[in-house]
């Protein structure tokens, strides 16, 4: 049964990240606009946010616990110069509704593609080999949206093929080509999605990685990009890959962008301190909020749930993404432009009820339907119903603002009973 929940944090190699690049000087605002001056996926960036109320309901001895606490949701809460501490009056959060964006490709999904797609269809690309667990939604989501734009998808799926196919495993076969690999072979995932793409490509093909797209699209623009890159092969297959969980820097800007217009004055501002809570999966995402918030000078800290990997894990992917990130934009933008990213821009969290990843553990899938039917919000046990304990927990703290970006996925729902 799930009781209190309480989370450790860890932070980067450098605690202090985030404060002293809100102290760099570079021109925050104008690097921000140029570098998402390109083509989108999304037309426009625009989500939902309610407004989740907590009150409890007899506290029982021993911890707080969901199962005491009743949530109350506004569609439509006041934000802006409105969220001031004095106009709170009991404790809650704020849920960023990225679930709302698609019916299938939705949440961090969603905004990992908004840079990623326009990219791979202006490189006149014709294959994308990518990777995932059996039932990845990243996955899904680069197979339909591929499908819808005409390129096909190679999908490097973790472990064997189930007797049933179902949720995001069944979009994936049906949107785009399936093999199932051994877990020892998938534990070299660089490596093995590198000599996938070549045997898609054959003999008259070329294989580009996205650093590759975007190192011509930074030096040539969209107008020229596509004919750069046709310039370089006149053979039939361009085939591309995409990292697992899209973890690539071109897949931040969707991120970066997100973070811009949840920053306008009539939603959360650039002024107020915010506590950004998301559950990582790669933590591609996290990362992103953070060189978001930091590229706009935003006193926003973020905090990601760790789910599927180990401290040390995700602390390297933070370097390795910040470190690519910089390399694909200090060309034209310069070197200040980019000072104040280095790791340490996300705090870390141990989930409260730690587990192998993907375990479900007693009642979780009860408390996901709590939250459904008081909220009309629906949560999976495994992704965001970690973050969403932590926003619960965190918004009661007094003059706390937290905002949970909802990270979708909820097809994954399916899967528990």
């Amino acid at each position: 049964m799930v009781s209190s929940f309480t989370f450790r944090l860890h932070y980067g190699s450098s605690p202090n990240g985030l404060k002293e690049a809100l102290k760099s000087n570079f021109p925050k605002e104008e690097f921000v606009s140029n570098i998402l001056k390109r083509k989108w996926a999304l037309r426009i960036p625009d989500t939902k946010i309610n407004q989740i109320t907590i009150s409890k309901d007899g506290l029982q001895q021993g911890g707080e616990n969901l199962w005491n606490l009743s949530f109350l949701n506004n569609p439509q809460p006041s934000l802006g110069d409105h969220m001031t501490g004095k106009n709170r009056q009991e404790p809650s959060f704020y849920v960023v509704r990225d679930d709302l964006l698609h019916p299938l490709v939705n949440g961090n999904k969603a905004r990992k593609l908004d840079a990623l797609l326009p990219l791979l269809e202006d490189s006149s690309a014709t294959d994308v080999v990518t990777c995932g667990g059996c039932q990845s939604a990243h996955a899904a989501a680069v197979a339909m949206s591929c499908a819808e734009r005409g390129l096909k998808s190679h999908l490097l799926l973790r472990g064997e093929q189930p007797a049933t196919l179902t949720g995001y495993n069944l979009i994936s076969s049906l949107y785009g080509n399936v093999r199932y690999v051994p877990r020892s072979l998938y534990a070299k995932r660089a490596e093995m999605l590198l000599k996938h793409a070549h045997l898609v490509a054959g003999n008259d093909g070329l294989v580009f990685s996205l650093a590759d797209l975007e190192a011509s699209l930074s030096s040539n623009g969209f107008s020229e990009h596509s004919s750069h890159v046709d310039a370089l092969t006149k053979r039939s297959k361009k085939v591309v890959v995409v990292n697992e969980g899209a973890g690539d820097a071109a897949a931040l800007l969707g991120v970066v962008r997100l973070v811009e217009y949840l920053s306008q004055d009539h939603l959360f501002g650039k002024d107020q301190p915010l506590k950004i809570i998301i559950d990582a999966g790669t933590g591609t995402t996290a990362v992103g909020l953070g060189i978001g918030a930091v590229c706009l000078g935003l006193p926003w800290e973020v905090t990601a749930v760790m789910l599927a990997d180990t401290i040390d894990g995700y602390q390297k992917k933070e370097e390795s993404l910040i470190s690519e990130f910089r390399r694909c934009f200090t060309l034209h933008h310069g070197e200040q432009a980019l000072s104040g990213l280095e790791p340490g821009l996300v705090q870390w969290v141990e989930r409260s009820f730690p587990r192998k990843f993907g375990n479900i553990l007693k009642g979780e899938v009860e408390i996901c339907q709590k939250i459904a039917q008081e909220t009309g919000i629906l949560v999976d046990p495994v992704y965001t119903l970690a973050a969403w304990e932590l926003a619960t927990q965190l918004g009661q703290e007094e003059n706390a603002k937290v905002v949970m970006l909802h990270t979708g996925g909820t097809l994954g729902t399916q899967l528990t009973r």
